[in-house]
């Protein structure tokens, strides 16, 4: 095995715990198509992680998810990058390739309303078919936006942000 073969392989992505799951995924594939090969990891926190109380493209958009890892893939410090296709900009940086995509997993979102929360004629809520006009939505995504725009004109949408004085709740 030459010098080369022998090198560790670094695979970068945010620190988040879906990209660290989506990493490891990447990271297993990688090791049983090339066993003889060594592989790391190396996890960083972004712009888009820090700023969590104003909506993404108020930010300045979706490289906001991947620009601090482009600059260490562009550097040689890390030798490839895991991302959620839906963080990646449209244009890559010169110098930047996709080079796989994985099959895609389960890719539905969910919809939580609150306790008690009843259709027009008093019927429970099970799906987005079931809100009335008017009924809000939360979410910090301008994709699920325009798609649900498309299908559901009468909802309302508002941006969703992380609430800092008890992260386990946001607020709209």
């Amino acid at each position: 095995m030459s010098a080369e073969n022998r090198r560790r392989i670094v695979l970068a992505s945010r620190a988040s715990q879906l990209a660290q799951i989506q990493t490891h995924i990447v990271l297993d594939a990688l090791k049983r198509a090339f066993p003889d090969r060594e592989f790391g990891t190396s996890f960083m926190t972004t712009q888009g992680d820090k700023d969590l109380s104003r909506a993404l493209y108020l930010l300045g958009g979706k490289s906001l998810w991947t620009k601090e890892l482009e600059v260490a893939l562009l550097r040689g410090e890390v030798d490839m990058l895991v991302h959620s296709l839906k963080d990646v900009p449209t244009a890559l940086p010169d110098g930047c390739a996709l080079g796989a995509i994985l099959e895609r997993e389960y890719g539905e979102d969910s919809l939580v309303v609150k306790k008690g929360y009843t259709t027009v004629d008093g019927g429970t809520v099970h799906t987005l078919d079931d809100l009335p006009a008017g009924a809000v939505i939360g979410t910090s995504s301008v994709r699920r936006v325009a798609q649900l725009k498309r299908r559901y004109p009468d909802l309302v949408f508002k941006d969703v942000v992380r609430d800092h004085s008890n992260p386990c709740y946001a607020r709209l």
